[in-house]
């Protein structure tokens, strides 16, 4: 069927415009041999084809164009007529006796085009007779465009200010009667099209219209271009009656259309200047208006007036345009209790970019908008539609872009409610948004209540939310939600060191309600943030009475403590392991022995009960080796049971190399260059023989298993191992030790059974060419080495 209708339409159409093709074809020949009554019947005849109603808008609107061009060559013509003394009131007479009223109108308005830029008689009294002449057609399609066409040949000759046309007799105010007359009655020709036909054709019906609306907004446009239509023109005739178009109208197309009109075609300082009146017509629209565009259009005009000039703020504040915005969007809302969630956050949206705009320093208004949202959400619970969601990020994204300032936005007491209603997904976005927002403009957060407040805002990273064990996360992007946290510790600072832990005290708290799966990446930071402060105390005098929260290093190392051990429920042992040994060495700065003896000894039980893999093994003893080394802290019973410890766990590693490694490490725990009590030769020398020996096994279980011998990269490491403790005067590590040592290695490479070790021999010759080098140098070190051979 609607196949069948468009067949037949696009044939009307060619019928017309063959139609209007012959018949303009004999205007232009009469009007060639100047015969004007010929020109104007077939001129006649030509329009008659604008008399159809079986076209749709669409067609109708490409015939009335091939219509319109032969007008504008007719027009040319009745110029020229006048030129040639040819009287244009009897050309105005005379083309009223054509015998249909549309093609008589078009030509009337036509001629009433010259009959203006003759000046022979008011432009005013000529358009008043034409925008009344034109009552005559009350068909909706075939009347709105012979009025476009009025509008279109009338434009350009509206006595205006400045314009040729203007007079004594012919003023703006005409211009803008004989506007705002054709707006009305075109208005209402467009209305009257939603009710005509069946009501099953609605929807096509509506379609139509909104294909013909800017015939009836251009009415509008010419308002604005008029120059003689100043603030107070506007306020007092052009925007009252307009609105009171709108509001009679009572239709849902033409009131959205023409309220977005006046939005967008005058200027903002008339919006601005009369916001009562245009804000007052909203709460009389239709109920399914869309409002809350409407309303979001304008305030987003009036946001980019406010920011284009610091000059034009002054204005907003003597209208009070915050006030009026706001009551308008509560009224608004109250009468339209349908209105969904997303229309009414999408109003408080645009009302707080307004806000933020005119009135950036007033956090109260910025709090009453978040505040009414929060009464809207109140109502509709969490937001599950992404929509919403999306709009409601915005809404509090916009104080954070504004101020670049998060300690600002933590002033307002409404922005945490708000965040109530996002999901938890959107919620961890959001709390993400807060987080690069801290990063990107360096906010540093000093004290513990700002801390409190802004963790209550990104607690969906902090902790898990209601309903979370039933979403699934993805495992990297978990990750990166705690990273984030873990970058944000940097901007949690205060210079008062008593301030300081009471952060630290407020991050431990959330931090460890954060389960075990978060405890990995925020502890860390945590613990550095903690010795961090802990440096900064050590010239304080320790034993200092004071408040019981005054902050000191032996309270924070308690602290640390009880932080650490929470790590073992995740289970992160060699996490801990390492966080134990950094706490070690933060109290060996402190010189609190005590402290750093039990740091230690967590690290150790760690070591033995948790630690079973033995790559991890071997990775932490070096660790506890490297730690222990730098320590100076210790006593001798408590460095010798820590030290004899550390060498046990090196014999009992699964994997000989890794067994020679550990041993030959535990030789710097009895040589330490700065402590004259930590050097003690025999005991170095027994390490690194115990390592040669270990090697010597590993060499051997090599030659077993594989038949030949295994590398000689051990015993390369151990010589080096000799050579450091030569030069730092080790009595007991001779010269001829080292020859040996170097002999032995020689023999091992040249022998049959060697299997091939590139990497090996590139070792072992850099080692060589070292010592002939400390030979050449000169000085004490060569004397010492002269006595090697290699």
């Amino acid at each position: 069927m609607m196949v069948e209708r468009a067949e037949d339409e696009e044939k009307w159409l060619a019928a017309g415009i063959a139609a209007i093709q012959q018949n303009a074809f004999y205007m232009h020949r009469a009007l060639d041999s100047n015969n004007l009554r010929d020109a104007l019947k077939y001129s006649a005849q030509m329009l008659s084809e604008l008399r159809t109603s079986r076209l749709s808008p669409h067609k109708y609107y490409e015939l009335y164009m091939r219509a319109f061009d032969e007008l504008r060559k007719l027009e040319m013509f009745f110029k020229e007529e006048t030129r040639r003394g040819c009287s244009t009131i009897d050309l105005y007479e005379l083309v009223q006796h054509a015998g249909n009223i549309l093609p008589r109108l078009y030509l009337l308005c036509t001629v009433g085009s010259v009959y203006i830029k003759s000046k022979e008689a008011p432009a005013k009294d000529v358009l008043k007779d034409l925008v009344e002449m034109c009552r005559g057609i009350q068909h909706p399609l075939r009347g709105l465009f012979l009025r476009s066409y009025l509008s279109q040949v009338s434009r350009d000759k509206l006595p205006d200010i400045g314009s040729e046309y203007e007079g004594d007799a012919d003023t703006v105010t005409d211009a803008v009667e004989f506007v705002l007359q054709n707006f009305t009655e075109m208005n209402k020709l467009w209305v009257r099209m939603q009710h005509q036909g069946p009501a099953r054709e609605k929807e096509k019906r509506e379609k139509e219209r909104s294909e013909l609306r800017d015939l009836v907004g251009k009415n509008l446009h010419v308002l604005g271009q008029l120059e003689g239509v100043d603030l107070d023109m506007y306020k007092e005739t052009v925007l009252p009656r307009v609105l009171e178009q709108v509001v009679n109208c009572k239709d849902e197309i033409a009131q959205f259309y023409l309220m977005d009109c006046i939005i967008q075609v005058f200027p903002d300082e008339y919006h601005l200047q009369t916001l009562e009146t245009l804000l007052g017509a909203c709460p009389q629209l239709q109920p399914s208006v869309d409002i809350k565009t409407v309303l979001s259009q304008l305030m987003e005009r009036l946001s980019n007036y406010a920011a284009s000039s610091a000059e034009v703020l002054p204005e907003f504040l003597q209208v009070e345009a915050f006030a009026k915005l706001s009551n308008s969007i509560w009224k608004v809302i109250e009468a339209q209790v349908d209105m969904p969630i997303l229309g009414a956050v999408t109003l408080y949206s645009s009302l707080l970019t307004f806000t933020l705009h005119v009135h950036p320093d007033r956090l109260d208004y910025v709090d009453q908008v978040l505040g009414a949202c929060v009464t809207k959400l109140s109502s509709a619970g969490k937001l599950e539609d992404s929509k919403s969601t999306k709009q409601i990020v915005a809404l509090l994204s916009a104080p954070l872009e504004k101020y670049n300032d998060i300690v600002t936005v933590l002033k307002l007491s409404n922005y945490p409610r708000v965040m109530e209603y996002l999901d938890n997904r959107t919620n961890k976005v959001m709390a993400i948004v807060i987080i690069q927002s801290i990063m990107k403009n360096k906010t540093c957060i000093a004290t513990a209540e700002k801390v409190e407040a802004l963790f209550e805002l990104i607690k969906g990273l902090i902790k898990d939310l209601d309903g979370d064990l039933h979403d699934e996360v993805d495992d990297e992007d978990f990750k990166e939600e705690q990273n984030s946290v873990a970058r944000l510790l940097q901007m949690l600072y205060s210079d008062d060191p008593d301030e300081m832990l009471l952060i630290i005290c407020a991050l431990r708290k959330h931090f460890l309600t954060g389960g075990p799966q978060r405890l990995p990446y925020t502890i860390p930071p945590l613990v550095f943030s903690s010795l961090k402060l802990i440096r900064k105390l050590q010239g304080r005098d320790q034993n200092v009475v004071g408040e019981e929260a005054s902050a000191s290093p032996k309270k924070i190392f308690q602290l640390l403590n009880q932080t650490i051990e929470a790590l073992s429920a995740v289970p992160a042992s060699e996490l801990a392991l390492r966080l134990y040994l950094q706490c070690a060495e933060a109290a060996n700065d402190c010189d609190l022995e005590p402290v750093a003896y039990e740091f230690f000894t967590q690290a150790y039980i760690l070591y033995e009960e948790e630690i079973a893999d033995s790559k991890a093994q071997v990775t932490a003893l070096h660790l506890i080796v490297g730690t222990l080394q730098r320590t100076h802290v210790f006593g001798v019973e408590n460095r010798d049971t820590l030290t004899h410890k550390a060498t046990g766990y090196s014999a009992k590693l699964l994997k000989k190399p890794d067994q020679c490694r550990a041993v030959y490490a535990c030789s710097h725990l009895f040589w330490v260059d700065d402590q004259d009590s930590i050097r003690d030769g025999e005991r170095v020398l027994l390490c690194l023989k115990r390592a040669l020996r270990i090697a010597n096994a590993a060499q051997q279980m090599a030659n077993v298993a594989r038949g030949g011998s295994g590398s000689v990269t051990l015993f390369v490491e151990i010589l080096n191992k000799y050579l450091y403790f030569f030069e730092k005067g080790n009595p007991q590590i001779t010269a001829a030790a080292i020859q040996s040592l170097i002999e032995l290695i020689t023999t091992e490479i040249q022998s049959d059974t060697m299997s091939q070790d590139p990497a090996a021999d590139a070792f072992f010759a850099s080692t060589l060419r070292y010592i002939q080098f400390q030979k050449q140098k000169g000085g004490a070190l060569a004397e010492k080495y002269e006595s090697i051979k290699v």
